[in-house]
């Protein structure tokens, strides 16, 4: 299994990005469009992952006032145990190992795998698009 993960270039990617996110989040997860579709489209930078040369998995991140928020993780369904989503979170934390603060809200079921990392979650729990989360903290100033 061959997995590469790569920035998004161009307005084609950017298609199988939101394709991608609309099968997990809208589809498989029932998150409503208008919540998984926010206003940070177009300030967000995208990430890309392939398995044997087929397009499986995204992510992005962006600058908030808090720090850099890392999110719209979604590996494809049927894709999930190839190591896909450990190579998406590897790939971006590359992209922001020199900002001071960098989080993100982690579902439920992927706190162990966040943990991995060195997320530390904090706070309590909350719900976005219907499910509960919790905020992680990977670096603080």
């Amino acid at each position: 299994m061959d997995i590469k993960v790569r920035i998004v270039a161009n307005n084609e990617e950017m298609e199988i990005v939101r394709d991608i996110r609309h099968q997990v989040f809208i589809v498989e997860q029932k998150v409503p469009q208008h919540v998984e579709v926010d206003q940070f489209e177009e300030s967000a930078r995208y990430l890309l992952a392939t398995l044997d040369d087929q397009f499986v998995g995204t992510a992005r991140w962006r600058k908030t006032t808090k720090g850099i928020k890392l999110e719209r993780f979604a590996v494809l369904k049927e894709k999930r145990t190839y190591g896909v989503g450990r190579a998406l979170v590897e790939f971006i934390l590359e992209q922001v190992i020199n900002e001071a603060v960098v989080y993100l809200h982690a579902q439920d079921h992927v706190i162990l795998f966040y943990k991995k990392f060195g997320f530390q979650p904090i706070g309590d729990y909350f719900y976005e698009g219907g499910i509960s989360h919790k905020k992680m903290v990977w670096k603080q100033a």
